[in-house]
């Protein structure tokens, strides 16, 4: 039984099929650290592939864009400079269309691949930036409206003349209406002729050359829009080839990741696996036995030490197990083995044993046996946290009066004289505790000075600094300083020569620090200056 129940606490308990459902088994911590390794790196290479593939389709785009553009470009420059349609589409290049349309849509004039000219009014209405297909490939629309405008050639307009009578003319009409002027008119005819000579030549010069006129210059606006596609065919070529790539790569990159990471971490896990097998070999037989030191300071090594300071806990607490089993043996033994041997006496010898006589004996006995089974089961309920504590107010000082009173009215042991008692430094103090518990720390602590001292016990109680402080002093041999901790552990008895029927079970002082620490409270040991122990304990003031 006690095998079993070491190799539980050192490995735990096995994993239950019947009843309640055992849990299930879990993959091996090789396996699921090589898993995570391979899925982490697998999820951040199908992001990185995404966002490469994204960018990459935008970059090998853009330059097909931008070649329509430029096309696009070119075109309304000669168009602007007063090129017709079909001169402005001039140029040939693999993978590009350029069109000229109309302000109706319809084709003027296409240029670019031979293969595509005849696909130019599939794109007459593409908007820029659009995506069309054209001969099963993916091409990429640029476009743009212009208006051109141009101005008519003037036509020269000459203007129908009306002909007027010359001077000749009307002067022969004068002589044949006044043949009878005299000569003075004649004179002054060649005057005047001579005078309207002049005139006349000038007016035959203004009607010989009549003046022109000229129509007015027309402005004529011509809308015209520009059309070029670019294939995007090397493109998507190229970010097939880079993802293809990239399908290969990645599949045998996680491979090798899987594989390293798989012998990296059995590697590391060695040892760990070395230790569990020699922690599994432990037995309540053999918790002596220790790990090997694998040295250093690593996570492997500060294991090994975790593990070793669990089997020196195991080792310690076997031991003290062991031993508190042949002391309580005993001790229930002794009180059972009088009880039997004075009721076998009064009935074989009925006259020979007074019956008050053996009534006290058993009662006394089974006092002993009564104490034994309490402190067992104080301690048993402060190991579950079930220690219950009523907290009320508590006069210490009355329970200390109290266990001094009766320490006196003690008979005196066996080969000892009488016990001084001096309890004049005991004051009133006041704490909330329980009082039931409260009394057993001072039974406990008096009656282990007792048991110890030499011929006086000296107890104080006083308050200082909120605290209220509880001193039991003896002459006796006191405790060593290297087992002034250990004195406070269960089973413990350092006078272990001593008989048994005058010393407790080695419960005593293990019952009043769990005590004392339920109250919030400590207990220390040192030296006394009665040349014995002194015994301290420390507790919260109670309100006044």
């Amino acid at each position: 039984m006690a095998e079993r129940a070491v190799r539980d606490r050192v490995t735990g308990p096995a994993p239950t099929v019947g009843g309640r459902p055992g849990r299930a088994r879990r993959a091996s911590l090789r396996s699921r650290i090589t898993g995570a390794a391979v899925l982490a790196v697998a999820l951040t290479l199908g992001a990185f592939t995404l966002v490469f593939a994204l960018v990459q389709q935008a970059v090998l785009a853009d330059a097909p864009r931008q070649a329509a553009s430029a096309d696009v470009d070119r075109a309304v420059s000669a168009l602007a400079i007063g090129s017709s349609p079909a001169v402005a589409v001039v140029g040939e290049a693999d993978g590009s269309l350029v069109v000229v349309t109309d302000a109706s849509g319809r084709v003027l004039a296409s240029g670019g691949d031979d293969d595509l000219t005849g696909l130019a009014s599939s794109i007459g209405s593409a908007a820029s930036g659009e995506r069309v297909s054209l001969d099963g490939d993916e091409f990429v629309v640029e476009r743009q409206d212009v208006g051109v405008e141009s101005t008519s050639t003037p036509t020269p307009v000459v203007p129908e003349t009306t002909p007027t009578p010359t001077p000749s003319e009307a002067t022969d009409d004068d002589s044949d209406g006044g043949s009878g002027s005299d000569d003075d008119s004649g004179g002054d005819s060649g005057d005047d002729s001579g005078g309207d000579s002049d005139g006349g030549s000038a007016s035959d010069d203004a009607s010989a050359s009549p003046q022109a006129s000229t129509a007015p210059v027309e402005t004529v606006t011509t809308e015209y829009a520009v059309v070029a596609a670019r294939s995007l065919g090397e493109a998507s070529a190229a970010s097939s080839a880079s993802l293809v790539t990239l399908g290969i790569a990645i599949p045998v990159a996680l491979l090798v990741l899987g594989v390293t990471t798989w012998l990296v971490v059995g590697r590391a896990l060695r040892p760990v696996e070395s230790m569990r097998r020699e922690v599994d070999s432990v037995t309540a037989q053999s918790l002596s036995h220790r790990l090997p030191d694998p040295g250093g300071s690593d996570e492997i090594a500060r294991l090994a030490h975790t593990l070793n300071g669990m089997l020196d806990r195991l080792d310690s607490s076997a031991t003290a197990q062991r031993r508190f089993v042949g002391d309580a043996s005993h001790e229930l033994k002794t009180p059972l083995a009088t009880i039997r041997q004075h009721a076998e006496v009064a009935l074989r010898h009925p006259g020979s044993i007074d019956g008050v006589a053996l009534a006290g004996t058993v009662l006394g006995e089974e006092a002993r046996l009564t104490a034994l089974v309490q402190g067992l089961l104080v301690l048993a309920r402060a190991d579950e946290g079930a220690l219950g504590v009523t907290r009320r107010p508590v006069d210490l000082d009355d329970l200390v009066l109290a266990e001094t009173a009766r320490l006196r009215d003690a008979p005196p042991v066996a080969g000892r004289g009488p016990l001084g008692v001096d309890a004049t430094a005991v004051g009133p103090a006041r704490v909330d505790g329980d009082e039931g518990l409260l009394g057993q720390v001072v039974h406990n602590l008096v009656a282990n000075a007792a048991r110890h001292a030499e011929s006086r016990v000296a107890v104080a109680l006083a308050e200082r600094d909120g605290r209220v402080e509880l001193i039991v002093d003896d002459d006796g041999a006191g405790v060593a300083e290297v087992d002034r901790e250990r004195v406070f552990e269960r089973f413990v008895r350092l006078d272990e020569a001593r008989a048994r029927d005058s010393g407790g079970s080695g419960l005593g002082l293990a019952i009043v620090r769990e005590i004392v620490r339920v109250h919030g409270g400590a207990v220390s040991v040192t030296a006394s200056p009665l040349g014995g122990a002194r015994f301290v304990v420390t507790l919260p003031r109670g309100a006044a």
